[in-house]
Formats: C-alpha cells, sequence, structure tokens
C-alpha cells in the first residue's frame, strides 16, 4: 500500500502534522509513506523515521524563475506512484491542485465549510466534516484519521534531529563561556521575532524581561533567529545591562531544534520556531501580539 501525505507549509503547520504521521505509521507499520512538502519546512520531515519518501515542491521558486521544465519533472515525479491514500491536511487550493494531480484511489480532506478552505473540498472522494477553526491544529489534523479507522490522542512529534545537528548546537552554546559569568542552569532561550508585525513585542520589552531572568535566576540567556533578525536582536543587546547570545541565522532548522533541547525554556512569539520549542519538549511561554 501507498500512502501520500500533503502538507506543504508552514513550519508549525507541518509540525502540528507529526503526530497525524506517526499515528498512520503505528497503523500502517509496513505501509509505504510518502510525504509533499515545500522548501521551509522540508528539514522537520527529511530524515522522518516514519517516513519512506519525502517529494520537494520548489513551486515558488520555479515559477518566479519560469523553470516549467521542472514543474513538469515534479508532476512527473507526483504521477510516478499510484496512491492506495492520500491525504491533504493543508486544505487550500495549492494543495487541493496538487492531490488532483496525485494520481490516487481514496483521497481524503475536509468537506466544504472549512474556514479558509478555499474550495479544496472538491478535490476529495471522501471528505471528512468541517470542523472549528478555534479546535487546536494538532485535533484538527487527528480527525482526518477517522475515514482510516485511526483514532488516536497521543501526541508524539520524533523530529528527525540528527548527531551532526546536536553537535553543532553544543559547540554554539559553548560560546557562553565567553559571554556569561555562569555557564550553569538555567538557560533560556528568547526568539523575539516574527513575521507579522502584529505578532511582534517591543524590543526594549524584550531587554527588560532577559535582564530581569539574570538578575532573579541567573539565568544564561541566548537569543535565537533568522540571518535578517540579527540586527534586531543586536538592538535589543544594546539595551540590555547584561550579557547574552545572539545566535541568530547561526543554524539550520534542525540545529534550531537541537539548541531548543538544550534550553530549559523557551520564550517566543507566534512563530515556527515557538512550535519547534514545544516539538522538542521543553516549557514554552509565548507571547502572542503586541
Amino acid at each position: 500500500m501507498n500512502i501520500l501525505i500533503v502538507k506543504l507549509s508552514a513550519i508549525g503547520d507541518v509540525i502540528h502534522t507529526l503526530p497525524a504521521l506517526n499515528a498512520i505509521r503505528k497503523h500502517y507499520p509496513t505501509e509505504h509513506i510518502t510525504w509533499l512538502v515545500e522548501e521551509a519546512a522540508y528539514p522537520l520531515v527529511a530524515n522522518h523515521p516514519a517516513l519512506d519518501r519525502v517529494l520537494l515542491s520548489e513551486r515558488k521558486r520555479w515559477v518566479r524563475e519560469f523553470a516549467f521544465g521542472k514543474i513538469l519533472s515534479f508532476i512527473h515525479q507526483l504521477r510516478d506512484t499510484r496512491y492506495d491514500i492520500i491525504i491533504d491536511f493543508q486544505s487550500l487550493l495549492k494543495s487541493g491542485v496538487l492531490v488532483a494531480l496525485a494520481r490516487g484511489k481514496r483521497k481524503i480532506g475536509f468537506d466544504k465549510g472549512m474556514e479558509h478552505s478555499e474550495c479544496s473540498h472538491i478535490f476529495f472522494n471522501e471528505r471528512v466534516s468541517p470542523v472549528s477553526m478555534e479546535l487546536h491544529a494538532l485535533l484538527r489534523y487527528m480527525r482526518l484519521l477517522a475515514p482510516l479507522g485511526i483514532e488516536s490522542d497521543h501526541i508524539e512529534y520524533r523530529l528527525p534531529i540528527q548527531d551532526r545537528d546536536r553537535k553543532t548546537a553544543e559547540e554554539l552554546l559553548s560560546l557562553c563561556t565567553l559571554h556569561f559569568a555562569l555557564c550553569t542552569s538555567p538557560l533560556i532561550a528568547i526568539n523575539p521575532v516574527a513575521k507579522w508585525e502584529t505578532k511582534l513585542w517591543q524590543n526594549e520589552k524584550f531587554a527588560h524581561l532577559a535582564d530581569l531572568l539574570i538578575e532573579k535566576y541567573q539565568a544564561n540567556i541566548f537569543f535565537t533567529g533568522a540571518a535578517e533578525d540579527f540586527q534586531v536582536i543586536e538592538d535589543i543587546q544594546s539595551q540590555m545591562k547584561h550579557a547574552s547570545l545572539n545566535l541568530a541565522g547561526k543554524t539550520s532548522l534542525m540545529e534550531l531544534a537541537a539548541l531548543y533541547e538544550k534550553a530549559d525554556v523557551l520564550i517566543s512569539t507566534d512563530t515556527g520556531p515557538m512550535h519547534l520549542g514545544a516539538a522538542v519538549g521543553i516549557p514554552v511561554v509565548a507571547l502572542f501580539g503586541p
């Protein structure tokens, strides 16, 4: 049996789909499972132990570069297997089109009525009753397993963190001896930047919070983010009274996960790294809005 999971993006949403993947693998321990994903979230599934194959869609880059040959090659790759089961966890037009292109017997997704679904239900021949977006994504995605006879409330991520990722994390954190008087617990990660302005907190507040944690708990603080966040974090650090470590742009996605494994707690805006911290099993303090 061949199974195709369609969940293209984003980082947090793909993380939220991993428990459903693990439930499928437990139900079908020997069947062949493929995951279709876009670039940003690719590292989350590239070496996942529950998967046999990963299909990578670089749609945005192909369209931007007019790489029609690569698009055709991808479609051929998508259609080279006939799937017994296809599940669309994305529930958007872009994923529905890919479900339509893929060759499959059972095409499962949410029925019409799902918020932001963009009429994706027209591409499915097995439809699950829509659920409220107020229901956590983890539980929404589990609902799509009902047609397979899978009922599970077990949340397991099994992030594919490799030994090399943990080695890089250890090397980066060894820099703490250059920045901190104490290189002991608690080790606190702060991820202060988000994609949308409505999800940001003021830099001076992050600076004050970091100083407070250092003064009250003798905490060691390291900041994380993308390369373009480096200067934002430098601004936060410039407003701090105590030393901290700026690791923005220093890691891959899975190296970041390995970093968070080492932390005692993560403080983050509502963004992908927030979900990454939860997936590695550390306490997360999430800041929603300014």
